[in-house]
């Protein structure tokens, strides 16, 4: 599995990015993340439920990758929630994304030996350096160093996450099955997210739990589209391809939102489109 991704491939994770920066959208706004992620949670366990009982279970071989994934992501939502406590969103959310290619690519490369083209590296770096003018472009803003340490650590998380789902998926003899199945397990953290929140869950509106449900099936598309790409094409492609969700969150805010500064999320946009244009022509 070398050389650049096919175009169906690519189409499949940019599908993906869409939909990560429109649930981030939507949690964005609101006031307590928490309960947003327990409820996003929740919706991936009825999307799960649904993709257990359509396709087959995956294989034995992938069950210890599904249980070491399930774990990682208790981890990601515990870092996650730790950063947006103490770290502005436009700065933790680049940084954990921005770290996440060059460390999956490294994992690929170590764990599962992928040999990545030169033009696989200039990709990686192209999309990671764009991610870095969002955070460098910005008006100069304190950062937390609790944020600054739970936004590194949600990047490690989230590149191992990665370099597990990749190899298990690949090892599951039924990609949807081995995704439902992460779904239904990771999402035990709704459980203690909503319970931890349960006073909020009495008072919540109709509209946020709705909301609420819907960002975690737009998550669980998402993430399930990535997983799948994962079995077509390399792990590094796959996590620098899909780190554009942090340029069209940031295009979202620009042109929806009116926020500011644009120039640098402009400029950000065209890097990472010429590392996503060299990964997909080299190689």
């Amino acid at each position: 599995m070398t050389g650049a991704p096919s175009l169906f491939a690519i189409v499949l994770i940019l599908c993906a990015a869409f939909l990560h920066a429109l649930w981030n959208a939507m949690v964005k706004g609101s006031g307590d993340q928490p309960l947003t992620l327990g409820l996003v949670n929740f919706g991936h366990l009825l999307a799960g439920a649904v993709l257990v009982l359509a396709f087959a279970a995956p294989a034995a071989e992938s069950w210890p990758f599904l249980l070491g994934s399930t774990i990682i992501h208790f981890f990601y939502y515990g870092f996650l929630l730790l950063a947006y406590r103490h770290g502005d969103l436009s700065q933790v959310y680049p940084l954990a994304r921005g770290v996440a290619p060059v460390l999956v690519a490294l994992g690929a490369w170590s764990i599962a030996g992928e040999a990545l083209p030169l033009s696989a590296w200039i990709g990686i770096a192209l999309v990671s350096g764009g991610i870095a003018i969002l955070v460098l472009g910005r008006r100069r803003v304190s950062f937390h160093s609790t944020a600054l340490f739970a936004a590194f650590m949600t990047g490690l998380i989230i590149a191992a996450y990665t370099v597990v789902d990749g190899l298990g998926v690949r090892a599951s003899g039924s990609p949807f099955g081995y995704i439902g199945w992460l779904f239904v397990l990771e999402s035990a953290s709704a459980a203690f997210l909503l319970v931890w929140r349960r006073e909020a869950v009495k008072h919540a509106s109709a509209r946020t739990l709705i909301a609420g449900v819907a960002g975690g099936l737009l998550s669980a598309i998402a993430y399930g589209l990535a997983i799948y790409a994962m079995s077509l094409t390399q792990m590094a492609n796959v996590s620098a391809i899909r780190e554009s969700s942090v340029i069209m969150a940031a295009l979202i805010g620009v042109v929806w939102l009116g926020e500011r500064p644009w120039k640098a999320r402009v400029l950000a946009a065209a890097v990472v489109a010429a590392g996503i244009i060299v990964m997909a022509t080299g190689g």
